[in-house]
């Protein structure tokens, strides 16, 4: 499983970006599709993740300005990004998990960088 992220850059306080992964290869049972962020000098954290029946979660710090969606058809997950701040500048790594009965596996993209600054 592949897992490709675009979207990221430089933008101003206030601003919005959009993120995007597409995944390829063998899809069956990946059940959780997400993203998470590694801020400098911080260790990754959970942003938003999505099922494939759209059950979401948000990490607090990012509730009511980030919205995570997902198309499974596309095999890609999107993240909707308002209001950034400059706390929010780090990398964004999107991530998916196979659920298959007792055996999970997570997969992670390479990262882009979000930078939130004026």
């Amino acid at each position: 499983v592949w897992l490709v992220e675009s979207g990221g850059g430089l933008v101003q306080p206030g601003g919005s970006l959009r993120l995007s992964c597409a995944a390829s290869g063998y899809m069956f049972g990946m059940s959780i599709m997400g993203w998470y962020r590694r801020a400098p000098g911080k260790q990754r954290e959970l942003v938003a993740t999505a099922t494939r029946g759209d059950r979401v979660n948000y990490a607090d710090s990012v509730k009511n300005r980030f919205t995570i969606s997902r198309d499974n058809a596309k095999n890609t997950v999107y993240l909707q990004m308002n209001s950034l701040k400059p706390e929010d500048t780090a990398v964004y790594y999107c991530y998916a998990k196979r659920i298959l009965g007792r055996n999970e596996t997570d997969y992670w993209g390479q990262g882009t960088q979000v930078t939130v600054s004026a």
